[in-house]
């Protein structure tokens, strides 16, 4: 009952972080800039993974998708392709967890459940870091122009979905890591209780599948042992 209740504790923290990860890819604020000036001038200049754009004080917004994947910097493909790897590493993860969770009816037997469930856990995992590495690196972009003297272009601070992709990484990883953790255990207090017994048995056929001269003797059998004066 315990690891069940800790099955769906982690599956609850594992799919909310994939949720996260997922709301990340068409949230518009990765990295944000304001131009304060009178009411008229203000304007909000912003990007994410897709496109860059620009809104005004009267709330119209004018934006420019990046014209070519092949032309963009390297460092936005990389993160293009860690959040997509995440979003399906975290979906393939709720499929196997579905299966392999002792709620369910499905997947086989307890041990191949077992199984699943672990790989399930290691995905959410895998999905965690992928998210993780993405929002680091781009944050990292952004504070290394942001505190660079030399760098004259207009600089971004932190945007929302960065700090809303953190927290799915979190959520992802420590759910998969209590996946684990829980077949883990219960694969080696089953491994333990078995070779217990294995081992209990062994040893009681070794027992009674002794030698015939020393059953022979166990039984009152006077061994044939003489003195060295028998016949004298």
């Amino acid at each position: 009952m315990g690891n069940m209740v800790t099955e769906i504790v982690a599956f609850l923290l594992t799919i909310s972080g994939w949720v996260l990860i997922s709301s990340t890819l068409p949230t518009d604020y990765w990295k944000v800039s304001s131009v304060d000036g009178t009411v008229i001038t203000t304007a909000t200049f912003w990007s994410n993974l897709w496109k860059t754009c620009v809104t005004d004080s009267t709330g119209v917004s004018n934006c420019k998708d990046f014209p070519s994947m092949l032309a963009l910097d390297a460092y936005i493909q990389v993160c293009r392709g860690l959040m997509i790897s995440a979003v399906c590493l975290g979906f393939f993860g709720a499929i196997l967890a579905l299966v392999g969770m002792k709620c369910t009816k499905i997947g086989g037997s307890e041990s191949t459940k077992a199984k699943i469930t672990c790989l399930s856990g290691l995905n959410f995992i895998l999905c965690g870091i992928c998210s993780l590495t993405t929002c680091s690196l781009y944050a990292q972009r952004i504070t290394s122009e942001f505190f660079d003297p030399l760098f004259m272009a207009q600089k971004f601070e932190l945007g929302a979905a960065l700090f809303i992709g953190w927290a799915g990484s979190a959520l992802c990883i420590v759910g998969g890591v209590v996946f684990c953790f829980s077949m883990t255990e219960g694969f080696s207090m089953r491994d333990y209780s078995n070779n217990g017994a294995r081992s209990f048995i062994s040893t009681q056929n070794k027992k009674s599948s002794g030698s015939p001269h020393k059953g022979a003797a166990d039984q009152g059998c006077p061994a044939r042992q003489f003195g060295r004066n028998a016949y004298v």
